[in-house]
Parts: C-alpha cells; sequence; structure tokens
C-alpha cells in the first residue's frame, strides 16, 4: 500500500514537472519595464492544468487564478510544515540555483534545533525565507529608498539604488538579507565557472556580475521569485521540496490552499511580538 503512495506521488511529480517545462517555454522573455514593476500578460497563454488532488497542481492552479486580478488585490503567502521538513536542503539549493547566488548570500536557510534531553531527543528543522513583512523593519531605514512594498505585499530591493549601507541587515529581526561582497566559487582557481558568469534573472531583469555591477555591493534578499511569479510559476522553493512542505498562495482567495492552511490552529509566526506581521507562516 506505501509502495502505490509512493508511487502515485512520483507520477504526480513527473506531470507536474512535464507543465512547467511546458511554462517556461511560454513565459521565457516576459519583458518587465524596471525593477520592482509589474510585468505585462504574456502574449501566449499559460498550460492548462489537470484537476487532480496534488498540492502542486492545485498551488500552480491558484497561483494563474491571482495571477488575473490586479496587483494590489493578491496577497502572496508562505506557508512551510514544520512536521514535514526533513532538513534536506532542497530548497535551499534550489533558490541558489535559481536565483545564482554567489558564496555568502542564502536567501532560504535552513535552521537546525534539538529539542528535548538525552535519550529523549529529537531535532526540527526551520526554513527561513525573507518573512515579507506587511510591517517591514528593513523599509524606512533605507536611506536611499531603495527598499520598499510592492502592493501586492512582496517586499523587494532596486538594486540600482542600494547604496550598500547595510542599515536593513541590522533592522531585520530575522537575518533574512546578506551582502554581496563580489565573491564567487571559483576565486582562485583559472576560469570561472559557466554558473556564475550567467546574469542572475532578479526581478525580471538580468543582472551581469562580471564586471563588478550590480548586485555586487548591495544588500539581497528572498523576493518570493518575482520572476517566476510573473511568468505564473511558483517559487522554486516550493517546487524543490521533496516533502511538499513548503505551500504558496494568495491570501486574497478564500478558496485557496494557503487560505485553508493559515486558518489551522497549530500555525504560528516567528517574532510575531514585535509587530512586523509577517507573511510566513508554519505549521507545528
Amino acid at each position: 500500500m506505501r509502495k502505490l503512495k509512493v508511487s502515485k506521488r512520483n507520477e504526480e511529480r513527473r506531470n507536474f514537472l512535464k507543465l512547467m517545462l511546458a511554462g517556461v517555454a511560454v513565459a521565457t522573455g516576459i519583458p518587465r519595464t524596471s525593477a520592482g514593476s509589474e510585468a505585462p500578460p504574456a502574449e501566449k497563454p499559460l498550460p492548462a492544468l489537470p484537476d487532480g488532488d496534488s498540492p502542486l497542481l492545485r498551488m500552480q492552479r491558484e497561483l494563474q487564478r491571482a495571477l488575473k486580478k490586479p496587483i494590489e488585490q493578491r496577497r502572496w503567502v508562505m506557508v512551510i510544515d514544520l512536521r514535514k521538513c526533513i532538513g534536506c536542503s532542497a530548497c535551499t539549493v534550489g533558490c541558489i540555483a535559481e536565483n545564482h547566488l554567489p558564496p555568502g548570500v542564502v536567501y532560504r536557510p535552513v535552521l537546525e534545533e534539538e529539542i528535548g534531553e538525552y535519550p529523549h531527543v529529537t531535532r526540527r528543522f526551520t526554513p527561513r525565507p525573507c518573512m515579507q513583512c506587511d510591517n517591514p523593519p528593513c523599509v524606512p531605514v533605507c536611506p536611499a529608498k531603495a527598499t520598499y512594498k510592492r502592493p501586492d505585499g512582496i517586499v523587494e530591493i532596486n538594486y540600482e539604488q542600494c547604496i550598500g549601507c547595510r542599515y536593513c541587515i541590522t533592522a531585520c529581526p530575522y537575518s533574512a538579507r546578506t551582502f554581496d561582497f563580489g565573491e564567487n566559487y571559483s576565486d582562485g582557481t583559472p576560469e570561472r565557472q559557466p554558473y556564475e558568469t550567467s546574469p542572475a534573472p532578479e526581478y525580471g531583469k538580468k543582472w551581469d556580475r562580471k564586471n563588478g555591477g550590480s548586485p555586487v555591493g548591495n544588500v539581497r534578499k528572498c523576493q518570493f521569485c518575482t520572476h517566476r511569479l510573473n511568468a505564473g510559476m511558483l517559487p522554486a522553493c516550493v517546487t524543490t521540496c521533496v516533502g511538499v512542505a513548503t505551500y504558496f498562495g494568495d491570501a486574497n482567495d478564500h478558496e485557496s490552499l494557503v487560505a485553508e492552511l493559515t486558518a489551522k490552529p497549530n500555525v504560528m509566526r516567528l517574532k510575531e511580538e514585535m509587530g512586523t506581521n509577517p507573511k510566513v507562516y508554519y505549521l507545528l
């Protein structure tokens, strides 16, 4: 019975990946006017998704439904089920690969916590992306106004305005921001690797680090993969989670999976007492 369930889950994942690859073909090349601006709708429709009980397929359908609404009517949230997280760090690696992150820049670390006393000891793993706070402490401290909150609640950084003062790093109570010092994994070797020379796709633009341009010298953070959202795709950490422990969607859609999960009694948010109103929820 267990083998049948695993086989069905693997088949659902394969079907989902096929649909995502089809979506990439449609979505690539969608222009954006400037950093932080909303992309125009794709000229070709996104591929139709079949009905099914797969959480990934459901979230993808809900994402497509949300993108039909004006940006100010969306409220993106993420839900992470700590009971399912196994600490594999697939989401961390997927995020690094998706955003072409250099050494020292990590958007989604997985924190490890030891609970109990010997011999009754267990471990808990807590993925920690940017909380995308409704009341973000990082925004008012930025002297260059490079950090701001979009109408849909995502907190972005305009790399072309960031002066690298790092006030926002100090202000963030979640340590969700890191600084790009311009380091590369291949430093000290004869040549750069293709991974390091290819432009980063963040915010729908191509950021080339080869000549020390932005985002080198800038603060960087998770932005819920806005370049993927604008292309009708879920964030990379959601699709790479092997335990399907990460959920994403529009909380303003009362029929969405995330709206259902955030209403459960076992939900919590980090450091709620600080009044930041984070949009990342955890299930205990």
